[in-house]
């Protein structure tokens, strides 16, 4: 199934709101999206008056693997070890959808023909919102690093906008998907080791209190998300639920006697635009909440990743004092140790220095999107309830006028 994003910003889903504070010199969006089976291929489109760039604007097309790459570049950079690196925007996954179109296509001899357009329909809309999605969360990537001062300037970056060719990128193999698992492993160990049997202190309340608060906000946030998700499943159910009986009043209408024909029908209708409505109920709360619980889930974890890092550094400067004293009371390679103790002590104060302002910026960038959010989904929530308050009372007058 292919599908075509227009370049228009109208209608497109604010999934994951997030308060970039760039400025105007570099500004990056995808115009347009195209769908082919499993591939999505982005249109990235670059507007810049930067002196690095040949063009002030610009457009290339890239592949999902393409911005894994750009992603996993700014990790294995030792330069960055002291800043949050935007999350990586999820694989897209439509299977679940064109499976569920194609069960629906293979019929069923009990769902009328009504009920077999409006489920069709209503599957195509959930595809077209997880395809908005995909591209809304790629885009935010692209827009962190873009606003981002240091993350900008970087050289992996200008080839991602600015190259038009293929970047000859592969989807990484079972093999390399198992080594990202293990070493995911070994750097929690790694933590508990250090902050267990080393007994490793912290030398700084702040990154004290922010590394509690993240394991715990990281665990909470994890939990939330997974009940705005049943939440809005069950939303999304009983919308689907509403389908059937709508269509069993609508056909009860066209077989009743006079006196019950008309209220068969208004019921029918009372159904049909209750399931709209539920439908939109669920599709806001995924947008507005479950989303935005998803993204800064995995955005809480970037920041664990920057304090582990911290950490780490904090550790091997410990080693390395410790190994200096030890280099002096023999008196030997006194030289190499100072200049390694020197090296991790300037690490550590370079990644406590960067990473303070990042988890400063972190809480702010977090609670201006929450509240956005929060307001913005109580809003519709209140529209919704109040349209659903009014469907039943003219329902209810209506059949109380019936003669």
């Amino acid at each position: 199934m292919g599908s075509f994003l227009p370049a228009s910003k109208d209608g497109r889903p604010s999934c994951a709101s997030v308060d970039l504070q760039g400025d105007s010199s570099l500004q990056v969006e995808i115009s347009d999206a195209v769908s082919e089976r499993d591939k999505v291929k982005f249109t990235v489109q670059t507007k810049s008056c930067l002196p690095h760039f040949a063009q002030t604007e610009f457009s290339v097309v890239r592949q999902h693997e393409e911005f894994i790459w750009l992603h996993d570049a700014y990790v294995e950079n030792e330069e960055y070890a002291g800043l949050i690196i935007p999350p990586a925007p999820p694989r897209p996954d439509f299977e679940a959808s064109r499976e569920k179109l194609q069960k629906l296509g293979e019929g069923d001899s009990s769902v009328t023909r009504e009920e077999f357009a409006k489920m069709k329909q209503e599957l195509e809309a959930e595809y077209l919102a997880i395809f908005k999605k995909t591209v809304a969360m790629h885009e935010v990537f692209l827009q962190r690093l873009a606003a981002h001062p240091t993350l900008r300037r970087d050289h992996n970056f200008f080839v991602f906008l600015e190259y038009g060719q293929d970047l000859s990128v592969r989807g990484k193999n079972r093999k390399e998907l198992l080594g990202g698992f293990l070493r995911n492993i070994v750097k929690s160990a790694d933590e508990a080791l250090i902050t267990g049997m080393s007994g490793l202190k912290e030398v700084d309340d702040f990154f004290e209190h922010e590394r509690t608060f993240l394991l715990e906000y990281h665990t909470r946030i994890r939990d939330a998300c997974l009940r705005a998700d049943r939440v809005m499943r069950a939303h999304k159910c009983l919308a689907d639920d509403y389908i059937p009986i709508s269509a069993a009043l609508s056909s009860l209408g066209t077989q009743e006697v006079n006196q019950l024909r008309t209220s068969f029908l208004k019921l029918a209708e009372l159904f049909e635009r209750l399931r709209k409505l539920e439908g939109r109920v669920a599709s806001d709360e995924d947008l507005k909440l479950s989303d935005m619980l998803r993204y800064y889930m995995r955005d809480s974890q970037a920041a664990k990743d920057l304090l582990y890092r911290r950490l780490r550094a904090l550790a091997d400067y410990e080693n390395a004092n410790k190994a200096l004293d030890k280099a002096r009371t023999r008196n030997r390679e006194v030289r190499p140790a100072e200049s390694h103790q020197q090296l991790c002590c300037q690490r550590f104060e370079r990644l406590s220095d960067s990473a303070k302002q990042e988890l400063m910026d972190f809480k702010s960038r977090r609670v201006s999107s929450f509240r956005k959010n929060l307001i913005e989904l109580a809003e519709l929530e209140l529209k919704h309830a109040k349209a659903s308050t009014l469907i039943l009372r003219n329902t209810l007058v209506a059949l109380k006028g019936e003669p």
